[in-house]
């Protein structure tokens, strides 16, 4: 008989990639999962994974065992959806992912709130990003993900996936304190024509926002400065070369140096929760998405300006 958590180790690195990502996905260690597989191996006496490279690969039978794996997956979660139904209480593992700044700003007091209300739930946070971590939930890998999208950009929507809003988190302008701008209460998109701009790199959303919405009024920015980490922004926005657009959530407090103004208009993206519709009827899903919606109001920074 096949093992549930040997075939668990096996999906993991295929939706991952390696054995390394898959580890980290599911809390273990590297080493732990290539025994699991190597057992794997030997229970069914085929070849599953292959040197390819610097990394593995999976053979084609492995990848039709990873495939079959992922039907039982969602079979056992079927079954413990259901006697947690019965129970009415959020049991057993949750996982979590969500992207840096919701990581941040919203969910340690969501996880906190979990802990304090249900103490039997075990949740489990994992930071990804939002393109990443919506197919991580179509494929069973996590329970629950937090994710957003902005105006240009729409929320994806694959098969099998159910999303709620938790709200929306608006962006400022934040420009240096002695910049042309600083005592402004607010600025349109037309003005910034000639401005240095410090942005995320090329690939992510909030760089493909910026670049094609500026576009839209008419004029090619100037992207001088590329940093993924909005806390890298902040300080070369305090240094005086740039100007940068960084959402209010999980931002902190402004250092010395750097003025929030609003923009018009106010640039804003919205955050989800998703889970898979066969685990809807979970008690564990439903208690997190309340935490993260009764979390929203305390973990949204107000605006600048009143």
């Amino acid at each position: 008989m096949l093992d549930l958590a040997r075939l668990r180790a096996l999906h993991a690195v295929s939706v991952h990639g390696s054995v390394a990502a898959a580890a980290t996905a599911l809390g273990y260690t590297p080493s732990a999962v290539s025994q699991q597989i190597t057992k794997l191996e030997r229970e069914t006496r085929t070849t599953l994974l292959e040197r390819r490279g610097r990394g593995v690969a999976l053979t084609e039978d492995a990848l039709h065992l990873a495939a079959t794996a992922q039907e039982l997956l969602a079979l056992v979660e079927r079954a413990e959806t259901t006697l947690e139904e019965r129970r009415g209480l959020p049991t057993g593992r949750l996982t979590v992912a969500a992207f840096a700044t919701a990581a941040r700003g919203l969910l340690p007091g969501v996880l906190a709130q979990l802990a304090r209300e249900h103490p039997d739930l075990d949740t489990r946070l994992s930071e990804i990003d939002p393109h990443l971590s919506i197919d991580l939930v179509a494929k069973g890998v996590v329970d629950l993900a937090v994710t957003h999208d902005w105006d240009i950009a729409p929320l994806p929507a694959p098969e099998g996936v159910e999303h709620a809003v938790i709200g929306d988190d608006l962006c400022d302008l934040l420009v240096p304190k002695d910049h042309r701008l600083a005592g402004r209460r607010s600025v349109r998109r037309a003005e910034l024509a000639r401005e240095h701009w410090i942005c995320q790199p090329p690939g992510s959303v909030c760089h493909d926002w910026l670049v094609r919405t500026l576009r839209a009024d008419g004029y090619e920015p100037d992207l001088r400065h590329q940093a993924a980490e909005y806390h890298t922004q902040l300080a070369l926005v305090s240094h005086g070369l740039g100007i940068a657009l960084i959402p209010r959530l999980g931002r902190g407090p402004l250092p010395d140096g750097v003025v929030a103004v609003r923009l018009e208009p106010a640039p804003v993206r919205r955050l989800y929760a998703l889970w898979r519709t066969g685990a809807a009827r979970r008690p564990a899903i439903t208690a997190a998405v309340s935490a993260l919606q009764s979390q929203w109001p305390t973990a949204a920074p107000p605006p600048v300006r009143l």
